[in-house]
């Protein structure tokens, strides 16, 4: 019973440090608890096996957000979202193929082009194709094959086949979890695999995040963090986790102030 007690204390305390630190290692944990490594790291699977963090080569870090559908995500956080939306849009010129990939962030990019922007634009997500057929300059390329729900576009099987011919000059990447030891990660395995396929066949990498993004980590990997050129951050993300990767070499552009 004392052993038990002990162990909901220690992990517990590990919850603690996640949240004040946004990150634990192992070797730091069992020097501050006196235990092994070992035992530390069994804290971290039993806490992960109950979705209480995500493990990474050394310790763990937080779960990303998730767990609501991609509908229900849209109405979420509007500012914030368009704010990243003015932030990205100069990324993309005349002329360019870009993917669009499934996030309700990359649906705001979507509702910010410029009106007569001439580009071929790239999406698996019904929602956003419609807000690009506002567009009358744009030609759009709707990847097709079953709507997972969650993710709210095609992503299986049938959807990979048909993206793997093209290669688009961005893709404009929706993660679940930005760290730099963890890469861009997603919740829904078929999901990363869609994402990772259409990463590396475009030219360039964007991704745009909300600040409950950085720093976390989801199930699946979908690209290591620096094989995204940019990374597109709120205009109050935390200076210390964004200069992180910029030592990457990846560049990173603050947005604007959101509008309430």
């Amino acid at each position: 019973m004392q052993t038990e007690l002990l162990l909901r204390q220690r992990q517990s305390l590990i919850q603690d440090r996640l949240r004040l630190s946004g990150r634990v290692l192992a070797v730091d944990l069992a020097q501050e608890f006196n235990v092994s490594e070992d035992t530390i790291r069994r804290d971290l699977r039993e806490l992960a096996a109950a979705g209480l963090c995500e493990r990474v080569y050394g310790g763990a870090l937080p779960v990303a957000p998730g767990g609501t559908t991609l509908v229900q995500r849209v109405g979420e956080a509007l500012g914030r979202k368009a704010a990243l939306a003015s932030a990205a849009v100069p990324f993309l010129t005349s002329g360019m193929t870009v993917f669009f990939d499934a996030s309700s962030t990359n649906l705001a990019i979507a509702q910010a082009l410029p009106n007569g922007l001439e580009l071929t634009a790239v999406t698996n997500t019904p929602l956003i194709a419609a807000e690009l057929m506002k567009n009358p300059a744009a030609d759009i390329i709707l990847i097709g094959g079953k709507i997972v729900r969650q993710v709210g576009a095609a992503v299986g099987a049938k959807a990979q086949r048909d993206v793997s011919v093209l290669r688009p000059d961005l893709c404009i990447l929706g993660v679940c979890g930005v760290d730099l030891a963890a890469g861009l990660t997603a919740f829904e395995y078929e999901d990363a695999e869609f994402k990772r396929l259409v990463a590396r066949n475009s030219a360039a990498v964007i991704a745009a995040v909300t600040n409950d993004k950085l720093s976390t980590s989801a199930p699946h990997s979908v690209i290591a963090a620096q094989e995204c050129q940019t990374l597109i951050v709120e205009h109050d993300a935390a200076k210390d986790k964004a200069e992180l990767y910029e030592t990457q070499g990846i560049t990173v552009v603050y947005a604007g102030e959101a509008r309430s």
